[in-house]
This record gives C-alpha cells, structure tokens and sequence, in this order.
C-alpha cells in the first residue's frame, strides 16, 4: 500500500522511512528525499507497494519556502555556514511577478555539493562534509508554475511546481541572482506531489494508528 506520510522537520527522510519499517516490520521505501530541515509529503510504500515508488518518483511536486535574502551559506540553505553577503536592492512585487516569469520552463539545474544524489556510489553530502567538491552534471528540469512575493524587507516568500529532481534550494540562489544579491532558504515545505497533498499526509502517530486498526 502506498502512503501519505508528513515528515516534520529536523527529522531524515531515513528515519521517517526507518519508523515506518518498526511499525509494519514489512519492507518499506519513499519516493524522494526532503531535506532535514524541511517539511511535508512524503510518500511512503509499504510491502510489494515499494515496487511503484520508482514510478511515483517521477510525478511533478510543488513546494513553498522562505528565502533570506542577502546571506549565502555553503549548504544553500539554514543549517550552514554564511560564507558571503551582499547588500539587498529595493525589491518590489511587480518586478518579482515579471522575475518568476523568466523562470518558467525548462532548463539545466546543477545537483548541489549538500544533497542525496550519488556520485560513484557515494553520497555527495558525505564529500562535502569532508571539503570536498566533485564535479557534477547538470541536470534537465522544469519549472511549471513560480510565485515570489515579499514577505518581509529581507525575505522573499515562493510557490513552486516543478518536475522531480528540481532543487528549490537551487533554484532560490538563482533567484537571488536575478535580483542581483545572495540568499538561502530558511524554509521549505512540499505541499504536493503528484495527486498526494499535504493536508491528507498522516503523522507517523496517526499511520501507526491506522496500520493496527
């Protein structure tokens, strides 16, 4: 069978995925890592089920998120190291509608040091935790649908659906760019992927719960 699950934040995709197993004691797997610091959907298979994950994988995902404008940290995102900053220009709504706008599309997109994917078999944010950097193909996404709009005099708010493989934490520097400054995320959740939406996703309390019941 196939779940929805909500993953908070501060927790692995791993662990969620490793509670599961404790609770069903039945093979268990996911269909796409969300950062630690992340939250939202995460879609969980359970049993023969896991064999459909390779498929559901590949559905379209929609994210919203913060960034913090200004500060450029080396994991892209709240939990590193601010490596530089730079000042902020006026920003103003009308000028950002036309900026998500020129992200529509398709395009190559980087993997960053500080993510899942694998290079030779390893992990690439166990390199970069040793310092050190490899060399990484760009890869073909799409951006379906971007929203950005000022949350406050720093930060920027955003709405994304995008295709599997896209990251968010990515695409906000390159936001950023466009503006002509630095940032990272201060907050990401997945509302969507595919058809499953974030206010069906059961807690693992609430799954463990309907596993027994």
């Amino acid at each position: 069978v196939i779940y929805n699950l909500y993953k908070p934040k501060n927790y692995t995709s791993f662990s969620v995925v490793r509670q599961v197993k404790k609770i069903t004691s039945e093979k268990v797997g996911h269909s796409g890592t969300l950062d630690p610091f992340a939250d939202g959907v995460l879609v969980i298979g359970v049993g023969k089920s896991t064999k459909k994950l390779s498929e559901i994988i590949e559905y379209d995902k929609r994210y919203k998120g913060v960034i913090k404008l200004g500060e450029k940290t080396d994991t892209k995102d709240l939990t590193g190291s601010i490596i530089k900053k730079e000042d902020i220009p006026e920003v103003k709504d009308i000028d950002l509608n036309t900026l998500a706008k020129s992200f529509i599309g398709k395009h190559m997109q980087k993997p960053p040091m500080y993510s899942a994917r694998k290079i030779n078999g390893v992990r690439l944010y166990k390199l970069a935790r040793q310092n050190i950097s490899v060399e990484r193909n760009p890869k073909e996404i799409e951006i379906k649908d971007l929203h950005c709009s000022l949350y406050k005099k720093d930060m920027l708010s955003i709405e994304v659906e995008c295709s599997s493989g896209t990251y968010i934490r990515v695409l906000a520097e390159e936001i950023c760019a466009k503006i002509g400054t630095v940032g990272h995320l201060i907050e990401l959740t997945r509302t969507k992927v595919g058809s499953f939406i974030l206010d069906d996703s059961l807690t693992v309390e609430k799954f463990e719960e309907k596993w027994k019941s």
